[in-house]
This record gives structure tokens, C-alpha cells and sequence, in this order.
């Protein structure tokens, strides 16, 4: 017998279909709930959503295939939900627990495989991007460095992550097709931390984004205050 996928009709799942399980909505929910206890910046919808957005906006500016943009939305969606596991290797438990859910949404086991592809790589630690939805989710977790992530600002005086963080009065990723340049923009106060402190935390990360925006074809650059460091 010819091994392979059983034909039948899969559900062509969107990122609304996605916010609309009730599953999702309370794995997210206790993710953040868990990364809170333990001290961490917000992990919860508005990072979710931000980071699905993003990583469709990526691959939307590059023309690439839209069906990978909705990919890549729903994997930014769901890349944390591990975190109500436990913090460590959440990329993997994350991916795990997508499978189930989105088996349960009945969708396309080769999108599955895809999207849990990208979320068990998005780990600085040991994370490549082995896909264009896995690039585009890389770029988007990794950019979101912004105030609002930061749950008590009193702790910015001895906790390095929370003042970078609570430093950053915006970021934006910028993708210029033409030029094949990714750039992730952040404005911060010097007042709260000097730039170097972003890099001391960071630097892994940026390294990862080049290695995400350079699979995509692409440079990628890190603009801070207005000056191009990368």
C-alpha cells in the first residue's frame, strides 16, 4: 500500500478561527498567568497578537505566498502558549500543544507540521529558522521589546530585562522589498537605560533575526534613536 495522507477535506483555518477557541484563549490566559508568577514580562494576548501580526505583515511585504502569511499569524499566535507548561523549552511544549489543538480544528496535517515547525524554533537558545514561516516568526517575537510588556516598573532599577523593556517607548518592524532590508526600529529613553544594556540582553536575538531575515533573503538592520547600529 502507497504510504501518505489520507485524502480528506481539511479546514482551511484562519488566525480568526484560532482566536475563537476557547482552548486557545484559556492556554494564553494561563501562559501569562504562569510567566507572572515567575517574574517575567507580559507574555499574554497583547503579545500574541502583536507577534501574529507582525509575522504576517513580514511575509505580506515580501509578496511571498499569502497562505504562509496566515500561517505564520498563527503560529505568532500560539508560540507561548508552552509557557503554562513551564518556561523552559516552552518552544517545544508550545508546539505540542498546538498539534492537539489545531488536529482538534481539523486542519491540514502539512500546515500543522509547519506551524509547529516554526514555534519549536523560536527559541534564541537553539531556534533556526528552518521556514519562511518559521523566519517570520522569529523576527516578530524577537522585536517585540516595548514598555507596556513591563508588569511593575518598580523592579526596573535592579532587573535589567524589565528596564530595557520599560525603555523602549516604541519599536516597529519596517520591511522594504525592494532594497531586501528588514529593519526592526526602537526609540528608547536613555534616561532609564543606555543602549548598551539592550545589546548585553539582546544581542542573541538580534543575531537571530539576521540569520531569520537572511533565509528570507534578506539584510537585517537594528535602528535605535535614529542611528543604524546593525
Amino acid at each position: 500500500m502507497k504510504r501518505g495522507l489520507i485524502k480528506r477535506n481539511y479546514k482551511t483555518a484562519t488566525l480568526k478561527d484560532v482566536k475563537a477557541n476557547p482552548v486557545v484563549d484559556a492556554y494564553i490566559k494561563k501562559a501569562d498567568e504562569h510567566m507572572a508568577a515567575i517574574g517575567y514580562t507580559e507574555h499574554g494576548f497583547r503579545h500574541a497578537s502583536l507577534t501574529a501580526n507582525i509575522a504576517h505583515n513580514i511575509i505580506e511585504q515580501l509578496r511571498l505566498p499569502e497562505r504562509d502569511a496566515e500561517l505564520a499569524a498563527i503560529a505568532g499566535y500560539l508560540h507561548d502558549v508552552g509557557n503554562l507548561i513551564g518556561r523552559y523549552d516552552h518552544g517545544e511544549g508550545s508546539a505540542l500543544l498546538v498539534n492537539s489543538i489545531l488536529k482538534d480544528m481539523e486542519m491540514d496535517p502539512l500546515e500543522i507540521a509547519s506551524i509547529m515547525g516554526a514555534i519549536g524554533n523560536h527559541e534564541e537558545e537553539k531556534g533556526v529558522p528552518v521556514s519562511t514561516i518559521a523566519a517570520a516568526l522569529i523576527l516578530a517575537d524577537k522585536s517585540d521589546v516595548h514598555h507596556s510588556r513591563v508588569r511593575n516598573p518598580h523592579m526596573i532599577s535592579f532587573d535589567i530585562h524589565d528596564r530595557v523593556n520599560y525603555a523602549a517607548k516604541k519599536s516597529f518592524v519596517r520591511v522594504n522589498k525592494k532594497e531586501k532590508t528588514i529593519t526592526l526600529e526602537v526609540i528608547i529613553d536613555t534616561e532609564v537605560s543606555q543602549v548598551m544594556e539592550y545589546f548585553e540582553i539582546f544581542l542573541s536575538r538580534m543575531i537571530m533575526c539576521q540569520h531569520a531575515a537572511k533565509f528570507l533573503g534578506c539584510r537585517f538592520s537594528l535602528v535605535i534613536n535614529n542611528v543604524r547600529l546593525l
